[in-house]
């Protein structure tokens, strides 16, 4: 054998045993992740530990985004005249007519019919008032049919005989919502006494035109909006609230995912329904961990979270996106008996990424395999050079 066989070979192990330091992995081990929320390093992330009051808060914030929060409880209100409103009036006169007919030639006063008064049907203009023949203008916004009627007779008494006055809404323009988005048809839908409701609404307009499972309706009633799966509002009817006028219903086509990572049993991008998953629920989507390469104690959840989802001691000074948003990894210790419970508390929402990191004895078992092969591997290159 060639005495400069031997430095070949332990040359070439050399070589091996350096590229062990830049093998492949599946991503970050938990150490790498905890360092990024040191304060001195640059990328500013919030860990958090996923234990049963991380979990609470996250529940307690997705409680309070729901409809009957956001916009609280809305009882049915009258039909109140607004500018835009067609209403038609009709006024009565009893015999012997005065202002609106005459009695006929020969007929007895008994026997006389009531004297209708043929008014047009009124717009109810911008200053909000409406003029009625010997009556005069009349302030109608903000009053209701009724109302205005008794304001009618009250203005024609000691001009006309017994006189009588019905005003109907023919065509209601203010008191309305409007439906868009993923609807049968963008329409107005007018409000009635009876109450409408979100799904009311909906349905007025067609309905959705998505799977219900992936559609998320918008409300935004003045500055405040707030969104949920039309599934959910569907099965709790406490949101589905009562509209007010000027409200704005849009029906949004959302698929909801997560993205799993790392080791686990699948690495994809999973749709969920609207209603939400567990954590729990999503781990046993993509097959739980993988036994030969998971830390249990390094399940994480990456996502960009609402500052009042989390402890103001975490939130205040935290790194924010430029929507207000802040990075944030939930860790989760599988090696605890209650992180199960916990697991099933806490919600995954859209675009949440879940990752495993491996545990230290595999990364040392890669090591060891790589080590292991590039020692056969000088020993097959000796003999062949002997």
């Amino acid at each position: 054998m060639s005495p400069t066989s031997p430095r070949r070979g332990a040359a070439l192990l050399a070589c091996l045993l350096a590229g062990c330091t830049t093998m492949s992995a599946s991503g970050p081990s938990s150490k790498a992740i905890v360092r990024a929320s040191a304060p001195t390093d640059a990328q500013g992330i919030s860990i958090v530990a996923l234990d049963e009051a991380a979990a609470q808060r996250s529940a307690s914030y997705a409680r309070s985004q729901l409809f009957a929060d956001v916009f609280g409880a809305t009882a049915a209100s009258g039909t109140v005249i607004g500018t835009g409103d067609v209403l038609d009036i009709a006024i009565w006169e009893a015999p012997p007519a005065v202002l609106f007919g005459a009695t006929p030639p020969g007929a007895a006063i008994g026997g006389a019919l009531a004297q209708s008064a043929g008014i047009p049907q009124q717009v109810v203009g911008e200053d909000g008032t409406v003029s009625v023949p010997f009556v005069g203008t009349l302030a109608v916004r903000d009053r209701t049919p009724q109302e205005v009627g008794r304001m009618i007779v009250q203005r024609l008494t000691g001009r006309a005989h017994s006189p009588q006055a019905i005003v109907r809404l023919a065509q209601n323009d203010s008191r309305a919502v409007t439906v868009m988005g993923e609807v049968g048809a963008t329409r107005r839908v007018p409000l009635t006494p009876r109450g409408e409701r979100v799904l009311d609404a909906v349905a007025a307009a067609g309905g959705s035109r998505q799977p219900i499972a992936k559609t998320t309706v918008q409300l935004t009633r003045g500055d405040r909006t707030a969104a949920m799966p039309l599934d959910v509002v569907m099965r709790d009817p406490a949101q589905n609230i009562v509209l007010r006028p000027g409200d704005i219903v849009t029906a949004v086509f959302q698929p909801y995912s997560f993205v799993a990572l790392g080791a686990v049993g699948q690495n994809a991008e999973v749709p969920f329904e609207g209603g939400g998953i567990t954590l729990a629920q999503a781990l046993g989507r993509i097959g739980g961990l993988r036994d030969d390469r998971a830390d249990v104690r390094g399940v994480f959840v990456f996502r960009l979270e609402q500052p009042d989802a989390l402890d103001p001691a975490i939130a205040t000074g935290a790194r924010r996106t430029a929507a207000g948003l802040i990075p944030v990894v939930y860790r989760l210790d599988l090696g605890q008996g209650a992180a199960f419970f916990t697991a099933q508390d806490f919600g995954i929402r859209d675009r949440d990424v879940i990752y495993v990191s491996n545990a230290p004895i595999a990364d040392l078992q890669k090591f060891l395999n790589i080590v292991s092969s590039a020692a056969f591997s000088v020993t097959g290159i000796n003999n062949a050079v002997r």
